[in-house]
């Protein structure tokens, strides 16, 4: 539990930095530190407590967060003015942190709905949806009339279903039918279609797409039945008669999705997607490493917690490899981190073009000091599996999966996965939701909760205020997100967040 009195925060004895807790100004006097402020410091922002020279390494965490690209002065603000990029070696050392997982004896449960039939018999859910997927940008107004239909009122009459929404996206056509795009849409899509929180799909094309029905279907090993059903809008006649006969379609399986009660499950069950999107320089402090708290429950209970969004371990990837079960999953994870090298340079950026402009604001100065901030969210645990975008998440435990920082693709990746459930920490205010997974959100500092707590559903700032610990605050969250397993709806599903934020990576030419 942090001090109260102190006006900063000093994370390792070895850090040549600290984090102002509230706006510091000159002439500050930091009693911890012995050093005296210099100018302005915003909340969240770093103060320098020692001599840098221009060149030298800069760490935070205990680690470098990036080099000073001029001296630095004891108590001088340190961010985007005098601190930058540089490249280093990391020391992969694989499998050199990995370890036993101690289980409970007797894991928790959550009140969950196991699937008897269609495409996701046998797996648990977490909520009890009908979905309606586009195969292309040509099929999404259709997707979203049919889904329009289905208001609170209609759906009055199935008190067990959460509702009707259509999943659409931009892309399906003008690609390469055997190219990587391809297949990524078609494995997010796939995916859905197998979720486990959907109790029926209905699949809407144009009938001339690159994206046929047929060959998504084949690709991914699925098969009409009752609660998977596909269609054209070019072979039914048009926009109105499509809604109309997917209107009736989603009607005939209303009854089967409304067919379902919850039962008691072990919380080995939960899929968990971790995000941070909007963060700030408290993330790595708070919301994060108590997200990680909670990680470690969920992984002790015998669950499953997906981090993802490459970009953003940049620079921190050592410290996942460090975790490894195996040197081939540690070495699966580097070489996902080449190929977003290779590929940034292709497109003529740099890792550094992350963080955003927001996360600056919020005093994340490089790509290097965010990553480390991220990585805290997937907890200690051995790291047991790394997996493509989309790709099914078969293992259990602590694992990775391949995707970009940008929050609505990278949870669309997970949720394709498997997620059943989405966690998601914000330093500046983040409005995502998602469907068909619910989504909790965290707030890394007090003044975002109390000025967006109808959007926040736990505030993490409280570490940083000195009233609580990361332990106290992952085991809350932990409880919370049984409960929300369970069927308690979270802040982003009361607003109606969710359809909006399905967005497939998409990889290539637009030809």
């Amino acid at each position: 539990m942090l001090n109260q009195a102190s006006l900063t925060i000093r994370l390792h004895p070895d850090d040549d930095v600290v984090i102002a807790r509230a706006q510091l100004v000159g002439g500050t006097r930091l009693i911890d530190e012995n050093v005296t402020v210099a100018g302005l410091v915003p909340p969240g922002h770093k103060v320098a407590t020692r001599a840098i020279k221009a060149g030298s390494p800069v760490r935070r965490y205990n680690q470098i967060i990036g080099f000073a690209s001029r001296d630095i002065a004891p108590g001088e603000h340190v961010h985007l003015h005098n601190l930058a990029m540089g490249a280093f070696e990391r020391d992969y050392a694989f499998c050199t942190d990995a370890k036993p997982t101690e289980y409970v004896a007797a894991p928790a449960t959550f009140m969950g709905i196991v699937r008897r039939e269609g495409p996701n018999a046998g797996k648990v859910a977490t909520r009890n949806y009908v979905g309606i997927l586009s195969t292309v940008n040509c099929s999404a107004t259709v997707a979203r009339g049919i889904a329009d239909h289905f208001t609170r009122e209609r759906l009055a009459a199935y008190p067990n279903v959460d509702g009707v929404v259509a999943l659409t996206h931009g892309s399906g056509c003008g690609m390469d039918t055997s190219g990587e795009a391809m297949r990524i849409l078609r494995r997010t899509l796939g995916g859905y279609a197998r979720h486990p929180n959907f109790a029926g799909v209905l699949v809407v094309g144009l009938g001339c797409e690159d994206n046929q029905i047929s060959a998504l279907l084949g690709a991914q090993s699925l098969a009409e039945s009752p609660l998977l059903r596909t269609f054209s809008i070019q072979d039914t006649g048009g926009t109105a008669k499509t809604i109309r006969r997917g209107i009736a379609m989603v009607e005939e399986m209303l009854p089967r999705a409304n067919d379902v009660r919850r039962e008691p499950v072990p919380a080995s069950h939960l899929v968990v997607g971790l995000q941070c999107g909007g963060s700030d320089g408290y993330s790595g402090i708070t919301a994060n490493p108590a997200l990680g708290a909670a990680v470690d429950l969920l992984v002790r209970h015998g669950g499953t917690a997906i981090l993802s969004e490459t970009p953003e371990v940049y620079g921190a990837e050592h410290l996942l490899t460090r975790r490894a079960v195996a040197r081939e999953v540690g070495e699966k994870l580097v070489s996902r981190i080449a190929w977003w090298e290779e590929y940034t340079a292709r497109e003529k950026m740099e890792m550094n073009n992350n963080p955003s402009p927001g996360n600056k604001a919020g005093g994340l100065t490089t790509i290097l000091e965010k990553s480390l901030g991220a990585v805290a969210k997937g907890g200690t645990t051995n790291l047991v599996d790394v997996f493509e975008y989309a790709e099914p998440v078969a293992a259990k435990g602590f694992v990775f999966m391949d995707t970009p920082g940008y929050d609505p693709v990278s949870a669309t990746g997970q949720v394709a996965g498997g997620a059943n459930m989405i966690v998601f920490t914000t330093g500046r205010g983040s409005a995502y939701g998602c469907a068909p997974a619910p989504s909790l959100k965290l707030s890394t500092n007090t003044a975002l909760w109390t000025k967006q707590e109808e959007d926040i559903d736990l505030n993490a700032g409280r570490i940083a205020d000195g009233g609580t610990s990361i332990a106290q605050v992952g085991e809350e969250l932990f409880r919370l997100m049984l409960a929300t397993a369970s069927g308690s709806k979270s802040k982003s599903e009361s607003h109606g967040y969710g359809q909006n934020e399905f967005v497939p990576w998409y990889v290539g030419a637009v030809m």
